[in-house]
């Protein structure tokens, strides 16, 4: 479990078309096999909990994310030709630049986050939408920004559809957050940074928790969470190493 978790989370590869419209048969078929891949795909969050506890300290995952996982349909948020492994251990790839989060890294973040209902959750890189359906069966306020246009705009079609009213989404450089929408209880970066980004520190409420992927590109990572204290202070901890893309910057294109 480990080595799954160790693996690099950005994959190069060709440029995958977003998904598919199904015939409507196919998909009442297809519907049933992936609920019984969503159900393995908890059992093995469960798994990966304990065989990962004594890094993170987490030997249960918080029964709200899970249910939520095994809720929202990942299917839909990958690839038409990747839909078959959509609830492997692994990421996948959904462009060249991006990948789906792996499900154990995604229920770990969440779970580090403490989503409550009415939550505002901030997140950097919608890519196609997947960890905001999950915040959003979560009962969070979800505001997110995805630097790609193309990506944001099968999350949107995605997230209208399985989450309505639940996501504000822009295309931008999500460094910088959302002031308008701030302050947030909690913001998940699912790019790796090798410092705090001053903006996401500034838009964090009281007591809300920063959780991202800290270090540099080409070196060691920590998936880390930060707290800041009602006096403004922060505290941090790490759960375990990981690799993730480097974060992306500027304006898109």
């Amino acid at each position: 479990m480990i080595g799954l978790v160790l693996a690099q989370l950005f994959l190069a590869g060709p440029w995958l078309a977003p998904p598919e419209i199904s015939p409507p048969a196919f998909e009442r078929v297809a519907e049933a096999d992936f609920a019984r891949a969503r159900e393995e795909m908890i059992r093995h969050l469960a798994l990966e909990a304990a065989a990962t506890a004594h890094l993170t300290g987490v030997r249960e995952l918080d029964p709200r994310v899970l249910e939520a996982m095994r809720e929202v349909p990942r299917e839909r948020f990958v690839p038409a030709a990747l839909r078959a492994h959509a609830y492997g251990p692994g990421p996948l790839p959904i462009h060249p630049a991006q990948n789906l989060t792996a499900p154990f890294l995604t229920a770990l973040m969440l779970h580090a986050a403490e989503i409550r209902p009415g939550a505002r959750v901030f997140e950097t890189g919608t890519d196609t939408g997947y960890q905001a359906a999950l915040l959003a069966r979560m009962g969070a306020e979800v505001t997110t920004v995805e630097i790609l246009p193309e990506l944001a705009e099968i999350a949107r079609r995605l997230l209208s559809e399985l989450a309505p009213g639940r996501v504000a989404l822009r295309v931008g450089d999500g460094y910088d957050g959302w002031p308008e929408r701030a302050p947030f209880d909690a913001i998940i970066v699912k790019e790796a940074v090798d410092h705090l980004p001053p903006p996401l520190l500034a838009q964090l409420a009281p007591d809300g928790r920063l959780v991202l992927p800290l270090g540099p590109a080409d070196g060691v990572q920590y998936l880390t969470v930060v707290r800041k204290t009602r006096d403004g202070r922060l505290e941090t901890r790490r759960l375990l190493p990981v690799r993730f893309a480097p974060f992306q910057r500027g304006s898109p294109t």
